[in-house]
């Protein structure tokens, strides 16, 4: 593990934690990045395992309220109501992520041009549902009808593209579906936690035997930075989407699609 690995990781780590919880892929940021610096995890581990370090930043900055709910789950029948709701949200990409695991590391995760299209795609329909005129009917994330959230679960296994973006994918589902921007993005914060375990999980019980003690420590090298950025934007992102709306991450997943074909055009 060289100095050159070591900043490729903590620049990885930070990327990943700046973009999970933002419409623009974080996936495809950190695979695009990689590509251009010529790092390279074994079996692609690397990119997926960092992703805890967000989602613990949720249970961070959302801990007592979340400590409530599971408190009041014997008792309150609203507690548990959303609790299901999460659950069915991310059935469809549990059962899709352990099908189709094995063409999404090999071939999606390979596949640069396929990136840069689905970013540049994606920049263009996120900036057209922020610009619609909708009516919002669910304003509070805790309260989504089950249905809403199996609908909003079926938007997120987009994401198992790279480039789509798991928030960007539920995000646009849920306000074209009648949630409101604040709840829509909250509700992606919450689907995040099951979503993003569940394939920590699964990538380290698929790679165990061939992650070496060089792996794991870039792991949490990287782990740890996207812990730290993460903190910060889930508390910011919020007021930030309730002034601005989405377009500006629109303009950005644009900026770098066409700048990602532009690299890979000349370098």
């Amino acid at each position: 593990m060289n100095t050159e690995t070591i900043i490729g990781a903590l620049l990885l780590g930070f990327v990943e934690g700046l973009t999970e919880f933002i419409p623009v892929s974080s996936t495809g940021h950190i695979l695009l990045l990689g590509h251009f610096l010529g790092f390279e995890s074994t079996g692609k581990v690397f990119e997926v395992l960092i992703q805890l370090g967000a989602i613990l930043a949720i249970l961070s900055v959302y801990f007592a309220r979340l400590w409530n709910v599971a408190r009041a789950l014997p008792s309150e029948p609203s507690a548990r109501f959303f609790v299901l709701g999460i659950l069915v949200a991310f059935l469809p990409a549990a059962v899709i992520g352990v099908f189709a695991h094995g063409f999404i590391k090999t071939v999606l995760f390979e596949t640069p041009a396929l990136i840069c299209t689905t970013l540049v795609v994606g920049g263009f329909i996120l900036l057209w549902v922020d610009r619609l005129k909708l009516q919002p009917r669910y304003t509070d994330a805790m309260h989504f009808p089950v249905s809403l959230c199996l609908k909003i679960g079926f938007c997120q296994t987009l994401a198992m593209i790279p480039g789509v973006s798991r928030s960007g994918a539920t995000i646009a589902g849920a306000l074209l579906m009648g949630t409101d921007k604040r709840s829509a993005a909250e509700f992606s914060f919450f689907l995040a936690m099951p979503t993003m375990a569940g394939a920590f999980v699964f990538d380290l019980y698929q790679n165990r035997n061939i992650l070496t003690a060089d792996d794991l420590g870039l792991i949490a090298i990287g782990f740890v930075t996207a812990f730290i950025s993460a903190v910060f934007v889930v508390r910011g992102l919020l007021d930030f989407v309730g002034r601005h709306g989405f377009a500006p991450f629109a303009y950005w997943r644009i900026a770098v699609g066409l700048a990602g074909f532009a690299g890979l055009y000349f370098f």
